[in-house]
């Protein structure tokens, strides 16, 4: 039986977005299969944050509108810190970079999801997306995520996706039919105990 107190850990992915052949496409890979957290699953960059992520210095913060949606439900330290897990994250699982020091200007802030409380392992994960355009390096990274490509984002929604995972690529293309200055401002969507919310 699982414990339903596990504490919620800050974490955040970073969704990078091309367009390829006519078709959007979204950088996701295979966990591995020594994870304890989704082995085995499609996903996105992303991790945990890490308590260097708080001070580590950027090339350029996170923009105020997005801290101004992180902050609803993150401290200001937080919140900058999980864009900076964001840049990390992608790095070490992927290769692929923002800059030494990052830039996170380019970093939009998508959504947030919880864990549901019957799972072992929970975290409260903050979604950034970005255009692919920003990142420089060659796909490799640390091991963690095999099987690492760019995808159609449609053609990935007809896979058997954690349903995390889908609702957020189903979020997204919500996202991506607003008006570039609709994406800024308004309620973040939050997926709590399975269901969409809004903070």
């Amino acid at each position: 039986m699982t414990d339903k107190t596990t504490r919620l850990r800050d974490a955040a992915s970073l969704i990078l977005l091309r367009q390829s052949d006519g078709c959007l496409r979204v950088l996701m890979g295979v966990r591995n299969a020594g994870h304890r957290f989704m082995p085995n699953h499609m996903v996105f960059p992303g991790g945990g944050v890490d308590l260097e992520d708080y001070t580590a210095p950027v090339a350029s913060p996170l923009r105020p509108e997005v801290m101004e949606r992180l902050q609803r439900a993150a401290a200001p330290d937080l919140a900058a810190g999980l864009g900076h897990a964001a840049a990390r994250e992608l790095e070490e699982e992927t290769g692929l970079s923002l800059g030494h020091p990052p830039a996170l200007a380019g970093l939009d802030y998508l959504c947030r999801a919880e864990t549901p409380p019957d799972r072992s392992i929970r975290f409260n994960a903050r979604f950034f997306v970005a255009d692919g355009g920003l990142v420089t390096g060659a796909l490799g990274g640390s091991g963690e995520l095999e099987t690492l490509d760019w995808y159609d984002v449609e053609e990935m929604l007809k896979l058997d996706l954690a349903a995390a995972t889908r609702a957020v690529l189903g979020r997204l293309r919500i996202w991506l039919a607003l008006d570039p200055a609709a994406r800024v401002g308004g309620k973040v969507p939050v997926l709590r105990e399975r269901e969409w919310v809004e903070e």
